[in-house]
């Protein structure tokens, strides 16, 4: 074979060869495409836990609101609340300033509502905006949750700070849609009479809330400040369980206003009444310091030998039964020789006042202790409220009563702080024990006394505001003689 055949079959397999490689390269097999792994499951957030439902008691937290230390009776903390010194507006300090109301006002709006000027005014907010929102808010706030400056649970249990958070949550009104109402006098009687007038009496004047140098009845209130009014009205009184509350009532904002319009148009005052338990112990009801000295007059006597306050109470120169020496306190222990005050009754106001102001005799002059409107309460009780007791022997026995009558009453009024045998409150100090028996038996003139125009210093009712008549005290008193004494 010549070299040119060879070099051009050469050739030729070489491109045979080339073609051959090309088609074997495509023939390979392809590698195999790496698929796309399933995405991981993305979470879903969780539902977070529901907050355990609060159970407690709303009323109570309104009462709690309104002054906790009364509801739990307990002491005011020392000092005052820590946020206090924030502000500088309102100058109240010690236990005012840890209650609820003083900071977030009657109407739950702080600085937006009534306390947004005036004495009262913090500049702090409310808690009207916490109304139908979840009570754990209010209670987180009240653990100091969102200011540890707010943190009451070194003073309140958890159930009432539940209670608390559960009135905030559930019973915080806007108060103004009550106050702005025009009441029915004519209804509000009616329910004030259906739920109110065995404490109250029928004028609301049985139970004074404040000294008698300046008398507080529900219709000060309901006139002075008719939102604190009707927050009592809806929930009651801090540390008074039996008083009704509007709520368990279910009266409506209308019958609220009823009733505020009625109250608003009874009487303020009842001198003769508190001149009575000024006679008794004016130091005590107008809650003032008792005079230093003994009474000037009493260094004219040698046979009572009582020192100090004792001898500026008109009860222990006069008696409990006005008549002075010629009565219980012409012999014993209490005798000092001086005339009663029986036949003052007949005086005129001014000539009574002359011997209250050292007119008629210099060392009987109570001016310095006295206001003109607290001599006018005293010439009232001589004038009015003295009741000659001849009903009560010198045996201490009572003439006319009836015993059963006198139970149906003490159980209507008296036993809801006295116990149904009188026994609940100790008058006596140390290991002694006076009970309303002991006092009934002991000293039945002195029962009489209380049992017609209250306990000076204490919200005892007047059985004189209750509309009870003389009959109905000896009744009474007939009754309480059958208590224990000890």
């Amino acid at each position: 074979m010549s070299t040119k055949k060879m070099l051009f079959l050469t050739g030729a397999l070489l491109v045979v060869a080339a073609i051959l490689a090309a088609c074997g390269s495509q023939a390979t097999e392809a590698p195999a495409v790496e698929q796309p792994t399933e995405a991981p499951a993305v979470e879903q957030p969780t539902e977070a836990p529901a907050m355990p439902e609060l159970v407690g008691d709303a009323l109570r937290g309104g009462k709690l609101y309104d002054n906790w230390m009364e509801e739990l009776g307990v002491d005011a903390p020392e000092g005052d609340q820590p946020l206090w010194a924030t502000q500088s507006s309102n100058t109240r300090s010690g236990g005012d300033t840890w209650r609820c109301k003083e900071c977030h006002g009657w109407d739950y709006k702080g600085a937006d509502g009534a306390y947004g000027s005036g004495s009262h005014l913090t500049g702090f907010p409310g808690v009207y905006q916490l109304a139908d929102e979840d009570p754990s808010v209010a209670l987180d706030a009240l653990m100091g949750g969102t200011n540890p400056d707010h943190d009451f649970s070194a003073y309140l249990d958890e159930q009432a700070l539940t209670d608390l958070a559960l009135f905030i949550s559930e019973e915080v009104i806007d108060t103004e849609t009550v106050i702005s109402l025009s009441g029915d006098t004519d209804n509000g009687k009616t329910l004030f009479e259906n739920n109110c007038v065995d404490c109250h009496g029928p004028e609301a004047l049985a139970i004074n809330f404040h000294p008698d140098s300046e008398p507080e009845y529900p219709a000060t209130i309901a006139n002075e400040n008719p939102l604190e009014f009707l927050s009592k009205l809806r929930v009651g009184q801090p540390g008074v369980a039996d008083m009704p509350a509007g709520i368990d009532n279910g009266w409506t904002e209308q019958e609220y206003a009823d009733v505020i319009a009625y109250v608003q148009t009874l009487p303020e005052s009842s001198p003769a009444v508190e001149g009575g338990r000024m006679y008794d112990n004016w130091i005590e009801a107008l809650a003032v310091t008792a005079p230093e000295s003994d009474m000037p007059l009493w260094a004219t006597q040698t046979t009572n030998t009582r020192s100090g306050e004792d001898t500026w109470r008109c009860k222990e120169c006069h008696g409990w039964d006005y008549k002075g020496v010629g009565g219980v306190y012409g012999s014993g222990s209490h005798m000092t020789g001086f005339k009663g005050v029986m036949d003052a009754a007949n005086m005129s106001a001014e000539e009574i006042v002359a011997w209250l102001d050292g007119t008629s005799n210099a060392d009987h002059d109570f001016s310095s202790f006295f206001t003109a409107d607290d001599m006018a309460r005293m010439a009232a009780f001589i004038q009015e409220g003295m009741v000659d007791k001849t009903f009560i022997n010198e045996d201490k026995t009572v003439t006319g009563g009836d015993a059963e009558h006198g139970k149906q009453l003490f159980n209507q009024v008296c036993s809801s702080c006295h116990g149904e045998d009188g026994t609940s409150i100790n008058f006596a100090d140390g290991e002694e024990k006076e009970f309303v028996g002991t006092v009934a038996a002991d000293n039945p003139w002195e029962f009489f006394n209380k049992a017609t125009v209250g306990q000076p210093g204490e919200p005892m009712p007047a059985g004189w505001n209750l509309g009870w008549s003389q009959q109905d005290i000896i009744d009474l008193l007939t009754f309480a003689q059958s208590l224990p004494a000890q």
